[in-house]
């Protein structure tokens, strides 16, 4: 059978290899993104943008909530208001939008998968960076109680926790932090998208039949639990 799906931040980093290696099982893919050449232009911090995205698109099998920002890499009370606004604002509303657009179609179908985007910094949380792992920890709660919600639906709601992973996101973190947090991964090395992109289409397909709610760690052995 035949799958669509939605990637949102779908052009870049993850998302950007999430949606090729999707596609490379014969899944129908749709970006979605504020960058210019998505197949769904849309900011997911606006509710209104995308729930005119998920009217547009129709029918919806697969979501994966791979948008997100880091934000200000400072001590939390250098840390501007409007600064820590707009991270929530895409890591944590993005999330609940598109959640929030797409659901319904799932469980009027009686099948779904949905893959959020965490961070090992929503476990650990990372100094400077109290913004993003706050925001992150927050999507890992999400996921866990809207698992619980959808859990005899046939909608299954799961999230990937990553390390740092090499993607154009991380470029701009502020190098003594990206070096500290990389310093913590037993293997020596940044992830790659590719990687992450594999356990994310096994969340997104009919393998997974008796996991919903849980958090997935690939963290090069960071994890700790």
């Amino acid at each position: 059978m035949s799958r669509t799906a939605v990637v949102t931040g779908g052009l870049s980093g993850i998302g950007a290899a999430t949606a090729a290696r999707l596609r490379a099982d014969g899944v129908k893919v749709h970006t979605l993104d504020v960058a210019e050449g998505a197949d769904l232009p849309a900011d997911v911090s606006s509710a209104e943008q995308m729930q005119e995205a998920a009217a547009r698109i129709g029918p919806v099998d697969i979501l994966v909530n791979s948008a997100g920002i880091v934000g200000p890499g400072a001590p939390l009370w250098e840390i501007a208001p409007e600064d820590w606004e707009r991270v929530f604002a895409v890591n944590v509303r993005g999330t609940f939008n598109a959640c929030r657009a797409f659901v319904p179609g799932m469980l009027a179908r009686g099948w779904g998968r949905i893959v959020n985007l965490a961070s090992m910094a929503g476990k650990d949380g990372n100094p400077a960076m109290s913004p993003y792992s706050a925001s992150k920890a927050a999507v890992i709660a999400l996921t866990k109680s809207l698992g619980k919600e959808l859990a005899t639906s046939g909608v299954l709601v799961n999230a990937v926790a990553p390390a740092v992973i090499a993607t154009p996101m991380n470029a701009g973190t502020d190098p003594d932090a990206l070096a500290h947090i990389t310093s913590l991964i037993p293997m020596r090395r940044v992830g790659r998208p590719e990687e992450v992109a594999e356990l994310i289409a096994w969340l997104a397909s009919d393998r997974v039949t008796f996991s919903t709610g849980a958090v997935y760690d690939i963290s090069g052995g960071r994890a700790t639990y």
